[in-house]
């Protein structure tokens, strides 16, 4: 019996491969034929020649601009709105507000960033407006979330006491919690916003501008040479971003 339970994982997956492949109608034979390979690496060949002429460099900087743009200020209007959340759902307005602020933010979170971008295209039109909106909600519940288990973690005796001594909520929070809490609120915010900027880059696939709006209409127009050009400023733009976030962490956080 042990010998076939060990195999019997393995069989059930090839035959669900086979089994996907005989669904979808793969047809591997003209996949991999001559033809296929040759139409294959004529149009990777059109990548090893990027575009960088002046006209379409200067297009290239205005789209990475707006993709940072995007990127930066939806992430700031995430963290507000996750912070603004964030305190009832970790229990500060009571049981009620909890729930009602946790099933809001499992709802930001759980629409994915291109299924924001779609809809806010519908209700802000074309363009990074739609953009900033979607990596602002699916963030704000990402964030929200975050912010609260970092809530509840942090040690409430800083804020009683001030509260004890007189001081209102809002001056408790912003001078007993705050300060032992902040390190961690910029530790995420600083997470999230390289994650945004990944994903700034792919919402113009949906028409909300950027680089990835660029990088849609030269795939469209099977222009290889302006894509790779796109590509390699996205690479770049998120190398740089990388570093910058390393070192405000190291900075900021770990200090």
């Amino acid at each position: 019996m042990k010998p076939l339970s060990r195999y019997a994982l393995p069989l059930l997956l090839v035959i669900a491969v086979l089994g996907s492949f005989s669904y979808l109608q793969l047809e591997a034979s003209a996949l991999f034929s001559r033809e296929g390979l040759a139409h294959m690496g004529e149009y990777a060949t059109g990548f090893l020649s990027p575009d960088l002429s002046a006209p379409h460099l200067r297009a290239i900087g205005y789209g990475a601009l707006e993709t940072l743009a995007m990127s930066a200020i939806g992430t700031l209007l995430a963290a507000l709105l996750g912070l603004l959340l964030a305190l009832p759902a970790a229990g500060r307005f009571g049981l009620v507000g909890k729930g009602g602020a946790r099933l809001l933010l499992n709802a930001l979170r759980a629409i994915p960033e291109l299924v924001w971008a779609a809809l806010m295209v519908l209700a802000a039109g074309l363009g990074p407006n739609a953009g900033t909106l979607a990596l602002a909600l699916h963030t704000a519940g990402v964030l929200g979330r975050l912010f609260a288990e970092a809530l509840e973690n942090t040690p409430s005796a800083p804020g009683d006491a001030l509260r004890l001594a007189g001081s209102g909520r809002v001056t408790a929070f912003c001078y007993g919690t705050l300060p032992g809490l902040w390190p961690q609120l910029i530790a995420y915010s600083l997470y999230r916003w390289e994650n945004n900027i990944r994903m700034a880059s792919v919402l113009g696939f949906v028409g909300a501008g950027g680089l990835g709006q660029m990088l849609y209409m030269s795939l469209s127009l099977f222009q290889e040479a302006q894509a790779s050009t796109v590509i390699l400023a996205m690479l770049l733009m998120v190398l740089a971003v990388d570093a910058l976030s390393g070192w405000a962490r190291q900075r900021w956080v770990r200090a």
